[in-house]
Formats: C-alpha cells, sequence, structure tokens
C-alpha cells in the first residue's frame, strides 16, 4: 500500500455520530412557526449557544439566554431538565466504525458543544476515548465555523491541514475547514458517513 492521502480523519459529532433530537423540541416550542432551517440557522448565530459552547457562560445564562431569543412558552428549569437529552446516543455500528479507521489513521473529534451534552458523551457515551484527540469548543473556546477551531486542531495535533480528513453535518463548517486545506464532506447521520468513507477507499 502507498503512502497515505490522509494522516488524521476528523469528526463531528452531534449529526454525524450523535443522533440529534432536540430540533423536534424546538418546532413544538415554536408552535412551528420557523422552518427547520431557519431554526437551525438561526441557532448557529444564537449569541446565547455562542457563549455557552465556547464556555463562556453558565447554563442558566445560557438557558435564560434561549428563552428570551426564541421566546420560549417554557420556564429555565424545565429547559434545563430538558436540554442534556437533546442529543440521543452514538448512531449504531459508529463505534465498530471508529475502531476500524483508527487502526489505519489517526483520528479526531470537533464538535461544538458545552458542558452538558459533553457530561452525557463522555460519561453515558465513552466517545471520547475512542478519539485519538478531542476538540470540544466549550474546552478550547473556538467554535466552529470559524477557521481558528480548524487552525487549532491542525496545530494541536502537529499535521498538516491538507492531510486531515473532516467530517461535518453543516456545509459552513464544511467550507470552512476546506478554506484552510483540509479535505471536507459533509454527511448528514451515520448512514451518509460510511457511504462515503466506503467511497473514499478509506478502510
Amino acid at each position: 500500500m502507498g503512502e497515505k492521502t490522509y494522516d488524521v480523519i476528523m469528526f463531528d459529532l452531534g449529526g454525524v455520530l450523535i443522533e440529534l433530537t432536540g430540533t423536534s423540541r424546538m418546532i413544538e416550542w415554536t408552535d412551528g412557526n420557523k422552518p427547520v432551517e431557519e431554526l437551525l440557522n438561526l441557532w448557529l448565530k444564537s449569541n446565547a449557544v455562542r457563549n455557552f459552547e465556547s464556555g463562556r457562560a453558565t447554563p442558566v445564562e445560557f438557558a435564560s439566554g434561549i428563552i428570551s431569543e426564541f421566546s420560549l412558552p417554557v420556564k429555565t428549569d424545565r429547559f434545563l431538565e430538558e436540554f442534556p437529552y437533546w442529543i440521543n446516543d452514538t448512531y449504531s455500528g459508529v463505534k465498530k466504525l471508529l475502531q476500524e479507521v483508527s487502526g489505519t489513521y489517526n483520528i479526531a473529534s470537533l464538535s461544538n458543544t458545552n458542558e452538558l451534552h459533553w457530561d452525557r458523551i463522555s460519561n453515558e457515551m465513552n466517545l471520547p476515548s475512542l478519539f485519538d484527540f478531542n476538540f470540544p469548543s466549550h474546552i478550547t473556546g473556538l467554535l466552529k465555523p470559524d477557521k481558528e477551531a480548524f487552525s487549532f486542531a491542525a496545530e494541536s495535533i502537529g499535521c498538516l491541514p491538507e492531510k486531515i480528513l473532516f467530517f461535518d453535518d453543516t456545509l459552513i463548517n464544511v467550507e470552512s475547514a476546506r478554506s484552510i486545506g483540509m479535505s471536507a464532506y459533509r454527511v448528514s447521520g451515520f448512514e451518509e458517513l460510511s457511504e462515503m468513507i466506503s467511497q473514499l477507499k478509506l478502510l
């Protein structure tokens, strides 16, 4: 086998390796007044979300901010009871795939996340232990799609961006990764990820 095209394969978590369930709750709480795409865009741009996922806000500050920004008909405690479960679990087959990929490549996670979700990702799903490197935004303080998040990951790994392959379910993140030299593909869910890994002949 010749020289590998990539040294590192880096994965987003939510929507790629972990099933997300929060969208349906937001649709319910906003009475379906906004299309899903619009809700997702507003979430990505939300000051409350950015502050929480970069580690600059407490859970209570985050909940209050989201309730205010989206005019949600719920109290802070109710929101915080439910929010940790807006991520479900890893898709079936994820851990097996990661073990297979890690036999040939270093693997990393790069995720916009927060202390409440990371606690479940770490302690219930035991996902971080499967990676060689983890870059959760609330710890690094850096958020996708900001280029700094990708540059920081490459520098921390000690790898040229051109030798990193990245998978994410959000197009703007994929475009940002490409802009610093990474190869990147948009995949929505584990099935699409598996198909792309097969198409790229990574295993």
